[in-house]
């Protein structure tokens, strides 16, 4: 199960022959995701475990999920993107049904990013299912 915004990425990525592309793809997605209002980027929702710098905010409105994202490596922000389109606006249950690295794997991130960037990445997934638990009650 991916939303629609998730499926045009894998498709993007599918014609995108090497990593280079599909890693300056990555980029380009974090410089167009909204920026997080400073304000946020607290303790309370910093995500443990990354390399970089991640600050993930979510909220949840009539039990459809969402959230705003930032770091201060520019892939990393490209990643939250990722996320973003993978589960914004899902239901709850939806959220927690979502077999991300099944569909992170469709687009090969698993292949390229280091250890540290995919420990991040597992980190943020991670603080969005919590947060879905907790929501779902």
């Amino acid at each position: 199960m991916a939303t629609q915004a998730f499926e045009d990425i894998a498709e993007t990525f599918e014609f995108l022959d090497d990593w280079e592309d599909r890693y300056r793809h990555v980029i380009e997605l974090g410089k167009a995701f909204p920026p997080l209002d400073d304000a946020f980027k607290v303790p309370a929702t910093k995500v443990e475990g990354c390399a970089s710098q991640v600050w993930l905010v979510p909220t949840i409105e009539d039990g459809k999920f969402e959230f705003a994202g930032a770091s201060d490596a520019m892939i990393v922000q490209g990643l939250i993107a990722i996320l973003h389109a993978l589960y914004a606006g899902l239901e709850i249950s939806q959220v927690r049904a979502v077999d991300a690295p099944a569909q992170l794997a469709r687009l090969g991130l698993d292949e390229h990013l280091s250890s540290q960037r995919s420990n991040g990445l597992r980190a943020m997934v991670a603080r969005i299912r919590d947060t879905a638990e907790r929501a779902a009650g």
